[in-house]
């Protein structure tokens, strides 16, 4: 199935420009908002593949940030992996970049049990964990994908902190 997978993504892709698949008749999920009003974070922190930064401008208000990680257990290849995480409340945000992804079609091999997207024209995952965590990674530039997860209680503000994820630019 997964075989399938890659040269339907670039079709998808083809066909879409930067429309979400939504608005080519495949079902999914709502389109992420490019701007939408949400709160700021005051240290604009930055994460990187070596091939220019990519920083985080949005998140939702009482988080703090815990820490950095370097793995990301959702991916089926090992990659070099960088991120934060921001906690509060009970509640907890991740945002990192994967390091080392040079097409599509690994791209969407990355994750089991994922859907394929579209964000901005560019190859997008979807998917849950186990635990209830939604994700959402999107292939930012050759060598460099990034991606946000948020736990069960911050789902409805995944698509305003991905909004906030700025490339360089």
């Amino acid at each position: 199935m997964r075989r399938l997978a890659a040269p339907s993504l670039m079709l998808s892709l083809a066909v879409c420009g930067t429309l979400s698949l939504t608005a080519c008749g495949t079902a999914a999920a709502p389109a992420i908002p490019t701007a939408a009003p949400a709160p700021s974070i005051s240290e604009a922190p930055t994460l990187t593949c070596g091939s220019g930064p990519v920083s985080i401008t949005r998140l939702p208000e009482g988080l703090t940030r815990t820490g950095a990680f370097t793995r990301l257990d959702s991916l089926t290849k090992r990659l070099k992996v960088q991120g934060w995480t921001w906690k509060g409340g009970g509640e907890q945000v991740r945002v990192g970049v994967v390091c080392g992804v040079r097409s599509a079609e690994v791209f969407a091999t990355l994750v089991r049990r994922s859907s394929l997207a579209a964000y901005h024209g560019k190859p997008a995952l979807r998917w849950r964990t186990s635990g209830g965590t939604r994700a959402f990674m999107w292939l930012e530039r050759p060598g460099t994908a990034v991606f946000v997860t948020t736990t069960p209680g911050l789902a409805a503000e995944l698509n305003a902190i991905v909004g906030g994820v700025k490339p360089p630019g």
